[in-house]
């Protein structure tokens, strides 16, 4: 069966992979992590809903903000499998908060190192 005639709710790992800008073992290692969830066709080949590369890419972004796979997994782990626009918005919400602390607390560290005290007193 082809892409064209596969349902949307029925991707590979290739197709995954593809709208998703990784590689596959990159869809693989989200999986087994719990990320994204797939199911197995009777011939064992992963398949998964149409939301997994979105997933992926919010995982990635995720990635950059500094999150750990467990951070990332509990933030997805709120997402309902049908994601509305406004549940995509508070997970965009939850990033930008949480990339907003974390820039906070490198600017203290900054301002630590650079005031002049020894390192080891800071």
């Amino acid at each position: 069966m082809t892409t064209a005639t596969r349902p949307e709710t029925d991707l590979t790992v290739s197709d995954v992979a593809r709208e998703s800008g990784v590689a596959a073992s990159a869809i693989r290692f989200y999986a087994r992590h719990g990320l994204i969830s797939s199911r197995r066709t009777p011939g064992n080949q992963r398949r998964f809903d149409e939301d997994a590369a979105c997933r992926v890419k919010v995982a990635r972004v995720a990635q950059r903000v500094g999150l750990s796979i467990a951070e990332i997994g509990e933030l997805l782990s709120n997402l309902p499998p049908n994601a509305t626009l406004k549940d995509w918005q508070h997970q965009h919400d939850i990033l930008c908060a949480e990339g907003e602390r974390r820039i906070a607390e490198l600017r203290a560290a900054l301002d630590d190192i650079t005031s002049g005290r020894k390192l080891c007193e800071l």
